[in-house]
């Protein structure tokens, strides 16, 4: 079962550069989120934060009624061993092979025999697909295959939260999808705590239970999933949507002249909210919703065509 995290008020900065500020939500126990914001926005300093790497300036990051932005050296030891992280390029030791590398953590962090690591990292490797590479270097596999090795070695203390920090970087969209299907499959199995950092519009419409959205010094918008794809919040629908209308420009933001030349323009509508991922076996996640019911509950009407195929399976059009 994974854990919550609770931020509260977080600031960052490096010298007078501020990075964001007055940061605040509530990452839920097991639900899989997703962090979205324009390159620069410090989403990556963001979860180097939540797992004590950076010291934030002000405010409070809370697990198990641990403060990390303040908490001692040895209780920040301990608390670190919650998680596990997958880092962009994979973060594989290039001379050793993928078994020596996914159990390099349990050879440094426990006590276990050569025999008892041995099951858990074929355990390791069968969950994530890569039974049979074990003996292969970094630099004889795919980057899609170094992804799940990485992810492999992030699962192998059995962690209760997981930080992904954009593990769709440089894959392509095959291997994204693959990618984002093993992610619900995992959440589903172990019911951690996933928090994704990535900039894959796709991911973050199709696989989280949560979004947040990091724009210009402070967080626009967390929370359910439809939600933000049903926001009308110029940000969010700009930037959930992937369009050029609205306050994002190339320089993150646009000047008051581009933003006065666009003010009679029609916006593009929303489109259609998808179905999220389901887990490959059918059976649906412990914080899996119903399609719609956030919508539903809250009277908003989704865009025309959402959940189009779970009402085609309803309706046995």
């Amino acid at each position: 079962m994974g854990v919550e995290i609770e931020i509260k008020d977080l600031t960052k900065s490096f010298g007078k550069q501020l990075i964001w500020g007055d940061v605040t939500l509530t990452i839920p126990a097991g639900e899989i989120c997703v962090m979205l914001g324009p390159s620069g926005t410090g989403k990556s300093v963001l979860l180097k934060t939540i797992i004590g790497l950076l010291k934030p300036d002000k405010g409070s990051v809370v697990i198990e009624g641990v403060d990390i932005a303040s908490c001692p050296e040895k209780d920040l030891y301990e608390i670190r061993k919650l998680f596990g992280v997958l880092f962009q390029d994979g973060a594989m030791f290039g001379s050793m092979n993928l078994y020596d590398n996914i159990a390099f953590p349990l050879r440094e962090h426990t006590k276990k025999s050569e025999s008892e690591i041995r099951d858990i990292v074929m355990e390791k490797l069968d969950l994530t697909g890569l039974l049979g590479t074990e003996d292969k270097l970094p630099g004889e596999i795919s980057g899609g295959m170094r992804k799940r090795a990485g992810l492999a070695r992030a699962l192998v203390l059995d962690p209760e939260i997981v930080l992904f920090d954009e593990p769709d970087s440089g894959l392509d969209p095959v291997r994204t999808s693959f990618l984002n299907q093993l992610i619900v499959d995992l959440n589903a199995q172990i019911d951690a705590t996933f928090l994704i950092v990535t900039h894959d519009i796709n991911t973050a419409r199709t696989v989280p239970d949560n979004i947040g959205l990091l724009y210009h010094k402070h967080l626009a918008m967390f929370g359910p999933r439809e939600m933000l794809l049903s926001s009308e919040e110029p940000v969010v629908r700009q930037f959930l949507n992937a369009q050029r209308v609205g306050p994002i420009g190339m320089s993150e933001e646009k000047d008051a002249d581009e933003l006065e030349a666009e003010k009679d323009m029609d916006l593009p509508p929303l489109p259609p909210i998808p179905l999220q991922i389901e887990p490959s076996n059918g059976q649906p996640r412990r914080s899996q919703r119903d399609p719609g019911a956030w919508c539903k509950e809250n009277g908003i009407e989704p865009p025309p065509g959402s959940f189009e195929e779970n009402m085609n399976m309803t309706t046995g059009a």
